[in-house]
């Protein structure tokens, strides 16, 4: 009583301690994300020049651009694509602003000129360009009030009109700026020379080489601090992204043995008959089985996951798996169930033919409008184009030759071969126009209607009989039951579990769980074998993801994984561990040359290679800009040492890629100077001029200030 009386009587200052440590938890969270009073980086999706990409008006982009892909971009690709639009716009703009580039209305009016001159609406009675039509139209869109007006082929208001307008300006400025830069890109006589000579004048050498690897490398040793300041002297190189190593394991959603064994029982018990009770009815009433099924078609379509296919069909046509014993089968036998790709089947031979792997054909082609190549040319209706077949087709049937008629064919490639075609079953031919030249006889003809018109057709020959068979086949997609699906959600919840106070690596181990480690940036997006999962980037990179901690993910139609922080690593210098797989290399042979050129004795050639164990060796017409050295491969230093030198001269040891070389210049082969490097210069203006744009771009995204945000606003 005495403690309750104790509590009643500080309840103020316990409430205020309460409300103390509530609003420090709140306060810490906003500090924590300081912009949720600022409205800042969670609506910026990046900084560039100090210009804001905004987050809403991004995804608007990213979403637009997807449309327009139809599905064929992931939202990482799109928004990649996205961003990489923004930012070079920004970055162009900030240039054009400094250099006072603009359109002015004159120039804006010869523009639209330019994009809208065949237009009909925008065209006078002789169909010249009329500027007065031109303004009319683009008031009769400011007057619609947000309404839209035909042009051409779509319909425009004004607010797209504008927006076409500022995109034509934009590209406007944006070549003026492009073409003011390859302006001043030149190349001088003197590069035109150089450029000559390197191919024209050619040298001729002896050489030693004493390789790298005639000094073992357990010989020579690198410590961390050489491999270090290794790293710092190439920073280029050894530099990365902030990255994070995960280690997963995968616990698929595939069906079990049990499920397979009643995905194929239910497919045998589907070929007998069975009473089934019909509320309509109110009587029990035999429904037909594979067995006794009189329409096949309806019978297959209503039973199976893959629909009926009455076509006869060649080994090649038939599944792998089956061909053999289907074609063996008479009418009426069966076969399976079988396993084929991702489907247990039952098939049933309906019928068998002899039929011709390939034919010949005469045809005359009747095209519509609307049809397939059907070029402006084209007036007929599908009305009247049958009829037209229909008329040739009776003149044919009442005697009149076929090739008499051929004139009338739209097709002109066959006509100039009296309108015949040759191919085998497998050519990509209109499925009715192969239909009826394989499934009828040599002799026959007939109308066809197919997506390019009406055809008459006459089969002139069948080659290569071989037997066909017409195949019902009720197909089963193999998927997991529903205890199939708990079961692997009860294992994956109890490797989770364990997982909490165990080591991973070896519940992994205990259950024959096989890991798979990966290593991915922030920006990255797919895993392999499990294609997007931006979700486990995300979440590797949360700030309250620490090494060690792990979480399940569902994937879409696979099933779980459940993931581990092996190591985060923050963007700068790689670890000395990870550098070391190519920095000791380098260091190796930067150590082995000093260690080779302390051996070297003698002053010529011969007597180098003959002091080392090595032999001589030539090169022949060797050029500046081929720095490939005949019998060592890729040795820049080396040829570039050659040109340097005088005739009859040796030189100093040169630490090649793969050895220590000492050459001597035997012949110089110098090359006559042309009178004229005109072309020379031409040629290689166009080459720089050609690149200007891809390297402007890529020197202001490089020189940009960038504040990049993308992974923790929209990815």
């Amino acid at each position: 009583m005495a403690v309750l009386n104790k509590i009643r009587q500080r309840s103020l200052i316990l409430i205020l301690v309460i409300a103390l440590a509530l609003f420090s938890f709140v306060i810490g969270d906003l500090f924590k994300n300081s912009t949720a009073f600022t409205g800042g980086p969670q609506d910026v999706v990046a900084t560039v020049n100090g210009t804001d990409i905004n987050r809403n008006d991004f995804q608007q982009k990213v979403k637009n651009y997807q449309d327009r892909a139809g599905g064929r971009q992931t939202s990482t690709q799109a928004m990649n694509a996205i961003y990489n639009q923004e930012l070079r716009s920004i970055v162009l703009k900030s240039e054009f602003d400094e250099l006072g580039l603009s359109v002015e209305k004159d120039e804006m009016r010869d523009l639209l000129k330019n994009s809208f001159s065949s237009y009909p609406e925008f065209q006078d009675e002789n169909g010249n360009f009329d500027v007065n039509r031109l303004n009319a139209f683009i008031s009769n869109l400011k007057d619609l009030n947000g309404e839209a007006a035909p042009l051409g082929n779509f319909m425009v208001n004004y607010e797209s009109w504008t927006n076409n307008e500022q995109t034509i300006a934009a590209n406007a400025i944006q070549q003026t700026y492009y073409n003011m830069i390859k302006a001043g890109v030149s190349t001088t006589i003197a590069e035109a020379e150089d450029d000559y000579f390197g191919d024209a004048k050619t040298v001729d050498i002896r050489y030693v080489q004493v390789p790298y690897t005639t000094i073992a490398d357990s010989l020579v040793v690198a410590s961390k601090t050489e491999i270090q300041a290794y790293m710092n002297a190439h920073k280029d190189t050894y530099e990365t992204e902030a990255s994070r190593e995960v280690v997963y394991v995968e616990f698929k959603e595939e069906a079990s043995k049990a499920d397979e064994d009643k995905i194929k029982a239910d497919l045998l018990a589907l070929k007998s008959d069975k009473s089934e009770y019909n509320e309509s009815s109110k009587n029990t009433e035999v429904v037909p089985g594979f067995d006794s099924a009189t329409d096949i078609e309806e019978f297959i379509n209503s039973n199976s996951d893959i629909k009926y296919n009455d076509s006869f069909l060649r080994a090649a046509e038939l599944p792998a798996v089956a061909k053999d014993t289907l074609l063996k089968l008479s009418v009426g036998d069966y076969y399976g169930p079988y396993k084929d790709g991702e489907y247990y089947k039952l098939s049933k031979v309906i019928a068998t033919k002899q039929m011709p792997d390939s034919v010949k054909v005469r045809h005359i082609l009747i095209p519509h409008v609307g049809g397939q190549r059907a070029d402006a040319a084209v007036t007929k209706t599908v009305e009247e184009a049958k009829a037209t077949a229909d008329s040739i087709f009776a003149k044919i049937q009442a005697g009149t030759k076929f090739m008499d008629l051929l004139e009338l064919s739209s097709d002109k490639v066959s006509n100039e071969k009296d309108g015949e075609i040759e191919f085998d079953y497998r050519a990509g031919m209109a499925p009715e126009f192969k239909a009826y030249a394989f499934d009828n006889k040599e002799g026959d003809i007939g109308v066809v209607q197919t997506s390019f018109g009406y055809h008459i057709i006459e089969v002139l020959e069948q080659k290569s009989f071989n037997k066909t068979v017409k195949i019902a086949t009720l197909a089963d997609k193999i998927e997991p039951s529903d205890q199939t699906l708990q079961d692997v959600f009860n294992k994956m919840s109890k490797f989770e579990i364990a997982s909490k106070d165990g080591d991973f690596n070896a519940l992994a181990k205990e259950r024959d769980l096989v890991l798979k480690p990966i290593t991915f940036n922030e920006l990255d997006e797919n895993i392999p074998g499990l294609g997007s999962q931006r979700e486990v980037v995300r979440w590797a990179f949360d700030d309250d993801t620490e090494t060690g901690d792990f979480k399940n993910f569902a994937i879409s139609n696979f099933g779980f994984i459940v993931a581990k922080v092996v190591e985060k690593k923050e963007k700068g210098l790689m670890s000395i561990e990870d550098a070391s797989i190519t920095a000791l290399p380098e260091i190796r042979k930067e150590k082995k040359a000093q260690m080779i050129r302390k051996e070297l004795t003698g002053t010529t050639v011969a007597e180098i290679a003959k002091n080392q164990g090595q032999s001589p060796r030539t090169a022949a017409a060797v050029t500046i800009k081929n720095t490939t050295l005949s019998g060592a491969g890729v040795e820049p230093k080396v040829v570039g040492a050659a040109f340097g030198l005088a005739q009859g001269v040796t030189s100093k040891p040169i630490d090649g890629e793969k050895g220590v070389y000492v050459l001597e210049v035997t012949k110089v082969n110098e090359a006559t100077k042309l009178d004229n490097y005109s072309a020379i210069m031409n040629r290689l203006n166009t080459e720089r001029r050609n690149t200007v744009q891809t390297k402007v771009i890529t020197a202001l995204e490089d020189a940009a200030e960038i504040e990049d945000n993308r992974a923790k606003t929209v990815y």
